[in-house]
């Protein structure tokens, strides 16, 4: 017999009990800086940009001193993040669009982020919902398209869609919500290699769990 899965709701009310996340797991002090770190996160994890943009925010506090820089230099600077020749170059270009288009701040709109070169939607949203305490949509990385096929909240099978098959069944005002709760989840429990499904408080009613002897639902 086929296991229906959760709803968002019980999920957001059953993790909430276990977790304090924050609007973001990426450190910054200003808009402009979580919009790098955003774009040092592609394909990264938070927790190497987190050890990176220290040193690089107090050496570029302002987008006018990226432009002060050679690329080559910047890159230097995010090496360590992967991937930092595009990295680089999209940040450069990035600072001066908004120097240039935008005052020197970093816009407030999906439509005005996405113009911006390395900015996708998830990056969008995160920016959106932690420096702007916007709620424009729920951002899908590895760990909520992981957590959320496993838990049944999702069919989908592409950061697009997942998204849409959870915002449907989530009130606006929780969505960033949901998007910090599903990856604190997938961090400490509903790990990608070994999930934890005897500790999870979903393991009787998960699609796929362990416990009840069910395949995983995202390996599809």
């Amino acid at each position: 017999m086929a296991v229906p899965g959760l709803s968002t709701d019980i999920v957001i009310e059953q993790l909430s009990k276990l977790y304090k996340p924050p609007r973001t797991f990426l450190d910054f002090d200003t808009p402009f800086h979580l919009l790098i770190a955003t774009i040092l996160s592609a394909q990264c994890t938070d927790k190497r940009v987190n050890m990176v943009t220290p040193g690089l925010f107090k050496k570029y506090p302002r987008p006018e001193d990226i432009l002060r820089v050679s690329e080559e230099e910047l890159q230097h600077d995010i090496h360590s993040c992967g991937h930092y020749r595009n990295k680089a170059n999209y940040i450069k270009m990035t600072a001066q669009i908004i120097l240039e288009k935008f005052g020197g701040n970093v816009p407030e709109t999906m439509e005005e982020l996405l113009t911006l070169p390395g900015v996708g939607r998830k990056t969008a949203t995160v920016v959106l919902y932690a420096a702007f305490q916007q709620e424009a949509g729920i951002a899908v990385d590895t760990h909520v398209w992981r957590v959320s096929k496993r838990l049944g909240l999702a069919k989908a099978n592409s950061q697009d869609k997942i998204e849409l098959d959870l915002i449907k069944q989530t009130p606006r005002h929780q969505w960033g919500l949901l998007h910090t709760l599903l990856i604190s989840h997938g961090r400490a429990v509903c790990t990608a290699l070994r999930r934890q499904c005897d500790v999870c408080p979903f393991q009787k009613d998960c699609p796929s769990s362990l416990v009840m002897e069910r395949k995983d639902q995202a390996k599809k």
